[in-house]
């Protein structure tokens, strides 16, 4: 009788752990948990339920991978909150630092030991507070936004951050973030507040959002100088907000109603996929491939975390046999 070693040349390899880095097609047994794997990857994107947030809130923002992501700040109104946890890709730890400033609808930048956090709602009025992250804790920077604001985009690091539309009064100014000061940028072509964001300092992309009166499909994209027009989203989200990640030619909005959009620096594409959890009011973080969603508002805040997979990402399977 032919075997798996005649056809192929080799065996499958019995493993106590799964490999660090396995390669598409790859089988292998895992004799500790006694099942069988394969290394594929997916067809279409999708989300799966990740570790519930230890803080219920929605107009949060975050910053990070999925592997390693921060939420910081969020509501309810009026003053908001300054908790800030950290997810590890499994589950959330609250952060023994809190933000300074306890606020709603701020933006951020950053990784999760280098996180920007800036502008938002401390009752009863926008504020232009920043606040750096050390992995620890949050510190001051006595320069803040030249803009106060909330319901604003954010995109970059901790040295070389971005900050553009927000409210009162709906606005489209941009400032840039050197590690130290704010200074003025190019002025987004449409003002907008609740604006979707992805990307760095010099190459930046500006969703969605809403005027006083209309919600926006207009995509913007940011060079470091000026804003040009980029390709329209198919759905016009509600309050996107921080629901929203990646970079300028590799973005993801995603957000209410239950759709999730893919960006390749042209066009939008819709993805199939949808929230096991429908919310809105969300923030986000990670790449296109892989992305967290987390908190937002249904009825009331929510903790709940979900976790995108892109389509064409390597994923490891158990193999089921009967």
């Amino acid at each position: 009788m032919a075997t798996y070693k005649g056809i192929q040349g080799f065996t499958i390899q019995n493993l106590s752990a799964d490999p660090s880095n396995p390669i598409e097609g790859q089988v292998w047994y895992n004799s500790t948990s006694n099942v069988w794997k394969v290394e594929e990857t997916t067809a279409a994107g999708a989300w799966a339920t990740g570790g519930t947030m230890g803080t219920a809130r929605y107009g949060l923002t975050g910053a990070g991978t999925q592997t390693a992501a921060l939420a910081i700040g969020g509501g309810p109104p009026p003053t908001g909150t300054g908790a800030t946890e950290e997810y590890d890709g499994n589950s959330w730890a609250t952060s023994p630092g809190s933000l300074n400033t306890a606020r709603i609808y701020l933006g951020s930048g950053g990784t999760q030991t280098a996180g920007l956090a800036f502008g938002g709602r401390n009752s009863p009025t926008a504020t232009g507070v920043t606040e750096e992250y050390d992995g620890t804790s949050w510190a001051n920077n006595p320069t803040g936004l030249g803009t106060a604001r909330r319901s604003l985009g954010g995109c970059g690091t901790q040295t070389a951050g971005l900050a553009f539309g927000g409210t009162p009064p709906v606005t489209g100014a941009t400032e840039e973030y050197d590690g130290s000061t704010w200074t003025t940028g190019g002025t987004m072509g449409t003002a907008r507040y609740f604006v979707g964001s992805a990307g760095i300092q010099t190459a930046a992309l500006a969703f969605a959002g809403s005027t006083t009166t209309v919600s926006l499909t207009a995509t913007e994209e940011y060079d470091g100088a000026s804003w040009t027009a980029g390709g329209s989203l198919n759905t016009t989200f509600s309050y996107v907000a921080s629901g929203s990640c990646g970079t300028q030619n590799a973005a993801l909005a995603f957000g209410l109603p239950s759709a999730t959009e893919e960006y390749d620096g042209t066009s939008w594409t819709t993805s199939p996929a949808t929230f096991a959890t429908v919310r809105q009011q969300l923030a986000g973080c990670g790449t296109q491939p892989s992305a967290l969603a987390f908190g937002g508002y249904t009825t009331a805040a929510t903790a709940v975390t979900e976790e995108w997979t892109g389509p064409g990402a390597a994923v490891t399977k158990t193999i089921t046999v009967s």
